[in-house]
């Protein structure tokens, strides 16, 4: 056989399996046209996912799987011209097939040539990769979709770094927070938001090794804003990696929690403040008992030293000794009045007054009491506000404040006293969970002293807590400061620190009402008289004492333990011009009943209460009750005499 004989059937047996091989393809559509774009070939793979049959589409022109859209802009023909022109047409689009459906098509187109050169035809293979490109659809939307996310969050910085902790993404939340646009910030380094105290110390970088080691850093902290205000963050950095597991950057989530860590302070701070009012409260309630218990004893003593007094009239030694232990009454009577004003049980008589006046009238008061070398300086804000206050013991506070500065200077400094209008905030009142936000007359003593550290501070209105050497003081003068301000409705606060003096700070209510009138001191001697007078007390060495002192006095006098005892005397039909009587008294009938009713039987009678602690019957809201009379216990001979007039006076006016 010639030799070109067995080439030709090599040549043969080659392009038949040729077209064995292109034929059995299905996962491709690979077919010819001639040079007009008609189809002159067709395999299984075209008819597969094309639908047609090889009889259906021989001669049919390619461009019937195109949709109308592509066929109307000519995109076939543009496809064969660039084939032809370029050496290959490539490109993904949308392709019909025979039931009308469509399918995503990747398509490459050759051109066919002959030995010549000339163009003969096209090899056209189509690829069917709808799900190829549903999957990148989806992946693209959920992308977007999260990139949405990201950027729609405004209440969470979410940005990414990269390995060495740059900025590479930027979202609103991140704007917001730090201040920063995205044109600003990206390719910055990320350790810009963070303080010099922080950058000095390394923070960023160990927290970028903390992330890449351990899989997470999560920290609390101060941070830096564009403007330099700081704001407290949550802080969370995790490490990014790709698919194959190498590490490309982190992703970092920061959240302002400024709001939540000032309202945890403000928290704990009215826990604690609400702990020292109840601490404050029970020792109240202590002192408070004991200082009735206490003046019933001094006013027995005090009482009997009275009366003994007219006895040993002319003794000089005797008169000496009965002296000194009157003294010590009062010096008594001074303690039980300051746990008095602490626990904020004493009875207080306010009047409308303008701090200022008070101020004044006692400035020679205080530089006589605290001596040449304290220089004081009174400060008093114009246009200041009226307050309702009682006068006589908010000099005592301000004397005990003086007195305090002057222990503090060791005698020589300066004390500034002043007083201003103030008006108290919500946060500040969140802050301090005994204050009621509002206005406030402020009322400030200042001095150069040796000042106070934190945990004397805490301590420092506690009765008997003193850090003055034994028998210098009496650690109540700040409790009462404390008390009298509290039951005035005010709120307290001290300012100091060691080396730089302190500040004693007192807000008293302000009140729109014009300013009382206070009337002078009475100078009359006190005397006595001949009405009769009912007392009602069941310390019987009290009444002992009160219906000698009356008797003395001239007055007629009757006597009864409790109130049903006393009660029983008016209803007997007994003239009576006075009822004195105790506030506080064992049995049924309260005081405050007995007095009522005895003014029911007898509307001429006068009442006079005394105690030496009300216990609220004739206190409320820390204010004597309109009307009432009250002669606190101890008291002189003088006292009751002065007082049982006066009340006998109004009654007659």
């Amino acid at each position: 056989m010639p030799k070109s004989e067995l080439t030709n059937e090599a040549d043969l047996a080659d392009l038949q399996r040729f077209r064995l091989l292109v034929a059995a393809i299905r996962d491709y559509a690979v077919y010819m046209l001639d040079a007009n774009g008609h189809v002159v070939s067709w395999n299984t793979g075209a008819e597969r996912f094309k639908g047609y049959s090889e009889d259906e589409i021989r001669g049919q022109h390619f461009s019937r799987f195109y949709t109308l859209e592509d066929q109307a802009a000519g995109v076939p023909q543009a496809a064969l011209r660039t084939a032809a022109a370029k050496g290959r047409f490539e490109a993904e689009g949308w392709r019909v097939r025979k039931d009308g459906t469509r399918f995503w098509a990747s398509v490459v187109i050759d051109p066919i040539h002959a030995e010549g050169g000339e163009l003969v035809g096209f090899a056209k293979v189509t690829r069917d990769i709808s799900e190829r490109k549903a999957a990148a659809d989806a992946l693209r939307r959920s992308e977007e979709q999260f990139r949405l996310l990201v950027q729609g969050v405004t209440d969470y910085a979410i940005y990414m770094l990269d390995q060495k902790g740059h900025i590479t993404s930027w979202n609103a939340g991140a704007q917001r927070i730090k201040g920063y646009k995205k044109e600003e910030i990206l390719g910055q380094h990320f350790s810009r938001f963070y303080t010099p105290e922080d950058l000095a110390s390394g923070l960023p970088d160990r927290a970028l090794r903390t992330a890449a080691t351990q899989g997470r850093f999560e920290h609390e902290g101060w941070r830096v804003r564009k403007d330099g205000s700081r704001f407290f963050a949550h802080v969370v950095i995790d490490p990014i990696r790709d698919l194959d597991g190498r590490f490309v950057g982190f992703a970092k989530i920061t959240r302002d929690i400024t709001e939540r860590q000032e309202a945890a302070a403000a928290l704990k701070k009215a826990e604690q403040a609400l702990v020292q009012a109840q601490k404050m409260e029970a020792i109240g309630r202590l002192t408070g008992g004991v200082a009735h218990d206490f003046n019933n004893l001094l006013q027995v003593i005090a009482g009997n030293l009275q009366l003994l007094s007219r006895d040993v009239a002319g003794n000089e030694r005797a008169e000496r000794r009965l002296q000194g232990a009157l003294a010590g009454v009062r010096r008594g009577a001074r303690l039980t009045q300051h746990l008095l004003a602490f626990s904020r049980r004493q009875a207080l008589e306010p009047k409308v007054v303008n701090l200022g006046r008070n101020l004044n009238s006692l400035d020679e008061l205080l530089q006589r009491t605290l001596g040449e070398t304290v220089q004081i300086e009174l400060m008093v804000a114009g246009g200041l506000w009226n307050t309702l206050v009682d006068v006589a013991q908010l000099e005592n506070a301000v004397l005990n404040l003086a007195i305090n500065a002057r222990d503090a200077m060791n005698g020589v400094g300066k004390l500034t006293i002043e007083a201003n209008n103030a008006f108290l905030d919500e946060p500040y009142a969140r802050m301090n969970a005994d204050v009621t936000a509002g206005q406030y007359v402020l009322l400030a003593v200042s001095d150069t002293g040796s000042g106070m550290t934190p945990e004397v501070v805490a301590q420092a209105f506690e009765p008997f807590f003193s850090t003055k050497p034994e028998g210098k003081g009496s650690g109540l003068g700040l409790s009462m400061v404390y008390g009298f301000v509290k039951q005035s409705g005010g709120h307290v606060k001290i300012y100091s620190e060691p080396g730089h003096g302190t500040t004693v700070k007192l807000y008293l209510p302000r009140s729109h009402e014009a300013e009382d009138v206070r009337l002078p001191p009475d100078p009359t001697p006190a005397v006595g008289g001949k009405e009769t007078i009912l007392v009602a007390e069941d310390d019987e060495g009290v009444c002992a004492t009160v219906v000698e002192t009356l008797s003395e006095l001239g007055y007629r006098v009757l006597k009864a333990h409790d109130g049903e005892s006393a009660l029983a005397i008016i209803q007997s039909g007994i003239h009576i011009d006075l009822l004195f009587s105790d506030v506080v008294m064992p049995g049924p009938l309260r005081s405050p009943d007995l007095a009522r009713k005895a003014r029911e039987l007898l509307p001429e009678i006068a009442v006079l209460f005394t105690s030496g602690y009300t216990q609220n019957a004739i206190v409320h809201a820390g204010r004597l009750d309109a009307g009432v009379e009250l002669l606190a216990k101890p008291y002189t001979r003088e006292d009751p005499a002065r007082k049982v007039r006066h009340v006998l006076a109004k009654r007659n006016a």
